[in-house]
Formats: C-alpha cells, sequence, structure tokens
C-alpha cells in the first residue's frame, strides 16, 4: 500500500500544478484577448469620430453650394424674365412698323379741345382699388 499512496499523492501534486498553469495561462490568455477588444473598440470609435466630422465637413460644404447654386437659379430666372420682356418689346415694335403708315396732311382731322373733367382724388383711388380686386392685383395668401 505505501507504494499506491506515493503514487497518488504525486498525481495530486501533478494535478494541482496542471490546474495551476492552466489558469495562469487562462488568465493571461483572457488578458490578452480582452486587450485586443479594447483596442479594436477604441480604434473603430476613433474611426466612428473621424467620418462623423469629415461628412459634417462635406455637409457644410455641400449646403453652402446649394446656397450659391440656389442664388445663381433665382438670377437666371429673373434674366429669363427680362429676355423675354425685351424680346416681347422689340417683336411689338416690328409688327407696329407694318401696321401703320406714314400720315399726310390731308389724312389729319381736327378737333376741338375739349374741357377736361376733373374728378376727386378719392373717387380715383376707390375705382383703382375695385379694378385692383377685379384683376386680381390684391390677393389673399399665395
Amino acid at each position: 500500500m505505501p507504494y499506491y499512496e506515493k503514487q497518488s499523492g504525486f498525481e495530486k501534486k501533478v494535478s494541482y500544478q496542471i490546474k495551476k498553469n492552466s489558469e495562469k495561462i487562462s488568465i493571461f490568455s483572457i488578458k490578452l484577448i480582452h486587450q485586443i477588444f479594447d483596442t479594436i473598440n477604441i480604434s473603430l470609435l476613433v474611426l466612428i469620430f473621424s467620418l462623423f466630422f469629415l461628412s459634417f465637413d462635406s455637409q457644410r460644404k455641400w449646403t453652402n453650394t446649394y446656397k450659391t447654386l440656389s442664388k445663381t437659379k433665382a438670377i437666371n430666372n429673373n434674366l429669363i424674365d427680362y429676355i423675354s420682356k425685351i424680346e416681347e418689346f422689340y417683336i411689338s415694335e416690328l409688327e407696329s412698323l407694318n401696321i401703320y403708315r406714314k400720315t399726310k396732311p390731308e389724312d389729319l382731322i381736327y378737333l376741338d379741345k375739349l374741357a377736361e373733367k376733373k374728378e376727386s382724388l378719392f373717387k380715383i383711388n376707390l375705382r383703382s382699388f375695385i379694378e385692383g380686386f377685379s384683376d386680381s392685383k390684391y390677393q389673399r395668401g399665395y
């Protein structure tokens, strides 16, 4: 029996050392894994913040570009309106040249000067106000 007792004690000692070594290895490997995950998390956070600030900066640049484009569009629309009004004026002038003919003294008719009717300022303003409503010059809302 003494031989077996010594052998079982040896097994206990060896198994205890193996457990102790495996605990050291597992603690070391766990610390290493945590270190790796911490590094990955920190690098991801840095990446996210840097991309956030880059996108914020590009959004600001796009907003400024959009404002400039909107102003340019408004100016172009105004220019198109002015050009169309000028074209309309010149076309009407060209058409009026063909309609009218040169007059001669025989074509003129002389009329006596008629007395002008004087209207009050209130009636003139009231009439223009009513005409403005009928022409939808004064509108409500948009």
